[in-house]
């Protein structure tokens, strides 16, 4: 490849070119391995002779491959007589397949692990080993969970509608995953949303654009230069991405202006008053807590209601979130299992019992928490809080 450009312009191309195959008559299995090879001979052949038509191109060569491996494939032979007549090169058609591709990628049927590669590579574009590097997982293992997914979804039928809440949910879990190997995933959820948002006009789609804009627009002062963690309240705001939260705020406000309220406008909404406030300290929490009244009647989530109970603390007073928060832990008692069911249910309540004065409970509670933690910074970041409050309490 021998431009950032040209591997972008491959791409964004890939869903129109396996859309089109699909259409043709090409099962989903091998229409996404014909063009996952079309892609390996444009590398190889465009820097030198770049063609006029890129798609066009694309198309056709694609559709040879796939005509190459059905031919050699015994078991296809049947259908060789109604594929053997190609197509003459020439402008790709103008049918957009993209949203059935989409809802394909993101079945019922499918794990959510796998429903994320597949979208990945079938609407991304990414190679199996990208995507293997990007979940730190073999390659060996990503191709068998690939074929695997596209075993599954090779009968589902093409012209039937699909959910687009499940789509929704597979671009938020390749969000969430942030950087890792040699592809940005967060970045890569966002274009792939956007790209969604041009073929479908739902305001939870640009609610979810929104969202992704206003998270991504902090990331810069996320952490600190030794990679440490930095809270939200200590971050240094001159680093977020204004721009990008002019955008996502604009989506925003279109969207929420339709009248049909889902959980990622209203997390979108959240996360615009957060970008909004000049300082920590001038946050309007109390409207932060109306969003999360909203949120947790459209999702009934513990997590949101966690949130819930931190947003109730800054706007109330730590002694209200604590209230909250012991809300929380009634409505969780039937859970069973050790510890609190609820994700960083320990961090929380250790935060609001410092901010209450009980820095004895909230040192303990943030190494409880450090020893749930999975993920290394966090894991730091809570040890040094209960470092922290230690050193004051033998101080």
């Amino acid at each position: 490849m021998t431009s950032h450009l040209d591997e972008a312009l491959l791409r964004s191309l890939t869903p129109g070119v396996l859309g089109i195959l699909v259409r043709r008559g090409a099962d989903f299995a091998a229409a996404e391995d014909a063009v996952q090879d079309a892609l390996v001979e444009a590398v190889r052949a465009w820097p030198a002779d770049p063609p006029r038509d890129a798609k066009g191109w694309l198309v056709t060569v694609a559709w040879r491959k796939f005509l190459d491996a059905t031919r050699a494939d015994t078991a296809r032979r049947r259908r060789e007589d109604r594929l053997d007549e190609e197509p003459a090169p020439g402008p790709a058609p103008d049918v957009d397949d993209t949203l059935q591709l989409y809802f394909l990628c993101a079945h019922p049927s499918l794990t959510p692990s796998s429903a994320v590669a597949l979208t990945l590579r079938a609407m991304g574009g990414l190679t199996t080993r990208q995507i293997a590097q990007a979940y730190l997982v073999p390659e060996a293992t990503m191709a068998q969970r690939i074929s695997r997914a596209k075993r599954t979804v090779s009968g589902v039928r093409f012209d039937r509608p699909g959910d687009v809440a499940t789509v929704l949910r597979v671009l938020y879990l390749v969000f969430n995953e942030g950087y890792s190997g040699d592809v940005d995933l967060a970045v890569e959820a966002i274009r792939l949303t956007r790209q969604l948002a041009a073929v479908i006009d739902h305001p939870e789609v640009a609610g979810l654009l929104a969202l992704m804009l206003l998270h991504h627009a902090r990331r810069a002062a996320r952490t600190a230069p030794d990679g440490s963690l930095v809270p939200l309240a200590e971050q240094d705001r001159g680093r977020w991405d204004t721009k990008m939260i002019a955008e996502g705020v604009g989506i925003l406000r279109t969207a929420l202006a339709r009248d049909r309220l889902g959980e990622y406008q209203a997390q979108a909404a959240i996360a615009a008053l957060h970008a909004d406030a000049p300082t920590a300290g001038e946050t309007d929490w109390a409207q932060i807590v109306e969003w999360y009244d909203e949120l947790a009647a459209l999702t009934d989530s513990p997590v949101v209601r966690l949130n819930r109970a931190v947003a109730v603390g800054e706007a109330r007073g730590p002694r209200a979130g604590l209230a909250a928060l012991a809300a929380l832990d009634e409505a969780s008692a039937g859970s069973s299992g050790r510890g609190h069911p609820v994700p960083r249910h320990a961090a929380v309540a250790a935060y609001l019992h410092e901010h209450a004065g009980d820095l004895a409970t909230a040192a303990r509670l943030y190494a409880e928490a450090a020893g749930k933690a999975t993920d290394l910074a966090e894991r730091d970041h809570l040890t040094r809080r209960a470092a922290r409050l230690n050193a004051l309490l033998r101080g």
